[in-house]
């Protein structure tokens, strides 16, 4: 049986890595910090910002429903104080249905 690597999850992403993942400003990403009581980065001594995997979890979410849906972020907020559940449940359908699509849209290219 061959060696299989197994993907290393970090433990925390820096505030730039967050905004490169979502290709934003980290300006962006501090701001939704302070508008959204979900996130709660850890900071070191000297004050930078650490992101832990659950962050960034939240930061999809956020992403999804401000930069993908176009609410407003009073609206992203008030959706994610009621409906949380439903809400996360929703972003993984969606997020589920693109992979799905991606790869039907790979196989009809291959064709």
């Amino acid at each position: 049986m061959p060696y299989k690597e197994k993907k290393v999850e970090r433990l925390y992403y820096t505030i730039g890595e967050v905004a490169e993942m979502f290709d934003v400003n980290t300006s962006l990403i501090r701001y939704w910090e302070k508008e959204f009581d979900i996130i709660r980065p850890k900071k070191n001594k000297k004050g930078n910002r650490l992101f832990t995997p659950k962050d960034i979890e939240n930061f999809h979410i956020i992403y999804h429903l401000v930069k993908e849906r176009g609410m407003t972020l009073k609206g992203a907020r008030k959706k994610l104080r009621e409906n949380r559940q439903e809400t996360m449940d929703n972003f993984e359908i969606v997020r589920i249905l693109q992979e799905i699509r991606k790869v039907l849209t790979e196989i009809r290219d291959q064709m």
